[in-house]
């Protein structure tokens, strides 16, 4: 590499981490905007219920009449009421207005957030972008390029769903705050100067196995998200059931997020649906190490512990489809897997040694 190459991909590199920095800026002030969402959003219980009560006599303005034709001509009855129920085992219980609370003021920091949150990703995609052309490689050859490509990966999928009109803005805060959260123990602790990498990784399945992998880490933390969150809904529904009014503050959180039939349904969707990419993932894995090590299984940690994740999601989808396993404890599961890839990503990287640390951190 002639030295004028060599300065312009170290200009590219400082460019990446003004990039990263910028980003988290710009996520504190969304940060910032949510948590403004959620105070303007926190009305009183009758508030709420009136805002509910009136979005169901709107939709039951939009149900047609029923004409009933009789021997004298034809006779115009009222609107039938519609009723929905949840499968058997869960409660009908509508969901909340969302971390707006319905009110004008709190919805005007949710989409200044929102869009806050957008420009914060494009700014650290175009940050990842920037790294790799700096090495001229895929940005995932060390922990601290992962961190950056997992992050850029949960937001995008995180504006994805809110594109394809999905209820998911009650996640922002939360989404935001891991993020910041994810960056600051990038850029402190992970941070690993660009640099070309070993033999082993020079393939095109760093391009398919790394790139399915943040994909399907991306998505189950959103899952998971949905999970805990399902966890507190539930039992505060189950309180309310036995009579019991739980406290001010976890009433006003609580009665705004979504019922706790559909965060379930929300976080099984999106485990079921990339749970079979996960599983591409782990054999691209198997085929790359097949290329790269002349076996394609050799327990190794990081072998290991994809394989346990893998076990653990699909305990979890078993436990769906069984009736004693439905709810809270398939919940459990599903945080149990998530939690061992969280794991795998962290725990085994720095802490176990073995033919995936060459990257270090």
């Amino acid at each position: 590499m002639t030295p004028l190459a060599a300065e312009a991909n170290e200009n590219l590199a400082q460019i990446s981490n003004y990039l990263v920095y910028s980003s988290m800026a710009v996520y504190t002030l969304a940060f910032l905007a949510h948590i403004a969402e959620w105070i303007f959003g926190s009305r009183s219980k009758v508030g709420r219920t009136a805002a509910a009560l009136t979005g169901n006599a709107a939709r039951a303005a939009e149900a047609p009449a029923v004409q009933v034709r009789g021997k004298g001509g034809t006779a115009v009855l009222d609107r039938p009421k519609v009723v929905t129920r949840s499968a058997a085992g869960t409660r009908d219980v509508p969901d909340g207005p969302g971390a707006a609370g319905g009110t004008e003021q709190g919805d005007l920091y949710g989409r200044i957030a929102v869009s806050l949150t957008a420009l914060a990703f494009v700014i650290e995609a175009a940050g990842v972008v920037a790294r790799a052309t700096s090495v001229k490689r895929a940005p995932w050859g060390n922990m601290y390029e992962f961190s950056l490509t997992f992050s850029t990966v949960a937001v995008g999928a995180y504006l994805i769903l809110l594109l394809l009109k999905k209820n998911v803005r009650w996640m922002g805060l939360i989404l935001v705050t891991s993020v910041l959260l994810d960056l600051g123990i990038a850029t402190t602790w992970l941070y690993t100067a660009s640099d070309q990498l070993v033999p082993a990784l020079h393939s095109y399945w760093l391009w398919i196995h790394v790139s399915t992998a943040i994909i399907c880490g991306a998505v189950f933390y959103i899952g998971a998200t949905g999970t805990l969150l399902y966890l507190f809904r539930d039992g505060y529904e189950a309180r309310l059931e036995r009579g019991v009014q739980p406290g001010r503050f976890a009433t006003s959180v609580m009665e705004r997020l979504p019922s706790a039939a559909t965060l379930d349904k929300f976080s099984y969707r999106l485990n079921a649906a990339f749970f079979p990419l996960w599983t591409f993932t782990i054999i691209a894995g198997s085929i790359w190490a097949g290329d790269a090590w002349g076996r394609y299984w050799g327990w190794d940690p990081k072998e290991v512990w994809s394989f346990v994740t893998w076990v653990a999601y699909a305990c979890y989808l078993h436990a769906r489809a069984t009736a004693g396993w439905k709810g809270r404890k398939a919940a459990y599961l599903a945080l149990f897997a998530f939690a061992c890839w969280i794991w795998n990503y962290y725990g085994v990287n720095i802490l176990l040694n073995g033919k995936h640390s060459y990257a270090g951190v």
